[in-house]
């Protein structure tokens, strides 16, 4: 592929292990913003995006999501930024939304040379008082449901080639 963008679809992976190094608030910020363009439902823009770098709400992620598997491993692969992507809950397209928004962000890390990896179980832990009192805590009071999240942060290992795609993937009718 000769496009950029195409480029950075097809060579973008999922990564699960991270170096400590803080991610340059430059950066952060146009991943950011490149999750604010992702298409919405009407352009209603139901999604709320969350940006922790804080240690302390880290681990209380990381501890919150675990709990969720039924594990005491680290859902965010000890990434240095968690970024949680909430809905307004009563948006009939607020996952398919907040869904767009979290595919935008990893494909901006990809290209700034930032590694991401979307994790799930954020709908169940942001569900619970204790989740709703940590959105309080950072000032958040609507009515939001979790879509997902991003550990985002500098590979700490090289990334591995993508497997090559199932052949029946795409249907064509013609």
């Amino acid at each position: 592929m000769s496009n950029e963008v195409l480029n950075a679809i097809r060579e973008r992976r999922s990564v699960r292990s991270f170096s400590t190094r803080h991610v340059e608030d430059s950066l952060l910020d146009q991943i950011l913003e490149a999750g604010t363009w992702a298409a919405s439902a009407m352009n209603r823009q139901p999604a709320k995006i969350v940006c922790v770098t804080r240690e302390e709400d880290r681990r209380q992620l990381s501890r919150m999501n675990a709990a969720v598997m039924g594990s005491d491993k680290d859902p965010y692969y000890g990434a240095p930024c968690i970024i949680i992507v909430l809905v307004d809950s009563a948006s009939a397209t607020g996952r398919e939304d907040g869904s767009l928004v979290l595919g935008n962000m990893m494909l901006a890390a990809h290209s700034l040379g930032l590694g991401s990896c979307w994790i799930n179980r954020e709908r169940e832990m942001f569900a619970t008082d204790e989740g709703k009192a940590l959105l309080k805590k950072w000032g958040i009071e609507d009515d939001l449901t979790g879509v997902g999240a991003l550990a985002l942060g500098y590979p700490a290992v090289p990334q591995a080639e993508g497997k090559p795609r199932k052949s029946d993937y795409i249907v064509k009718v013609e």
